[in-house]
């Protein structure tokens, strides 16, 4: 897939690990948002689940059209849960946000935002349920959804 966009909204997380699925809630809800008729996704902007090859993949991998990115993720941060801040790559929570093997996100989002307007819409796990497979986000982290869906468009000019 090529990710040819203006505006990146990217949703990394595991659905398998509870709470650690709310960046792919988010695309999945933001698709729903801009399937019903009153709402017109802008043709500049592209939803990627991008599971848990974010960093790996889609971070590795930029485009020359690209002009912002948002990456929707669990970050832990000192909040209660279900709690959403919008982080630059300067306020990532330096040791609480790294991959599944402790290899740190910041770098390949550092090198982006170089050339790009780069963003972290955080939200404050409530828990993260790896290694144990659960399915489903905590009731905190379900209900933060449409503040994010309202966050997002807001920074995409929507």
């Amino acid at each position: 897939m090529l990710y040819d966009a203006e505006i990146m909204i990217v949703g990394c997380g595991n659905l398998l690990f509870k709470d650690d699925g709310f960046g792919p809630a988010v695309i999945k809800a933001l698709n729903e948002y801009f399937d019903k008729p009153d709402n017109v996704k802008p043709d500049n902007v592209m939803f990627v689940d991008a599971g848990t090859a974010g960093p790996q993949f889609v971070f590795s991998l930029p485009n020359d059209s690209w002009k912002k990115l948002i990456v929707v993720d669990v970050a832990e941060y000192n909040a209660e849960p279900g709690t959403l801040r919008m982080f630059t790559v300067d306020e990532i929570p330096k040791a609480a946000y790294e991959d599944v093997h402790s290899w740190p996100v910041n770098q390949p989002l550092h090198n982006l935002a170089e050339k790009i307007d780069v963003k972290v819409l955080g939200c404050k796990p409530k828990e993260i349920s790896a290694p144990d497979v659960v399915v489903g986000l905590t009731e905190p982290v379900e209900k933060a959804i449409p503040q994010a869906i309202d966050m997002i468009l807001n920074e995409i000019g929507v």
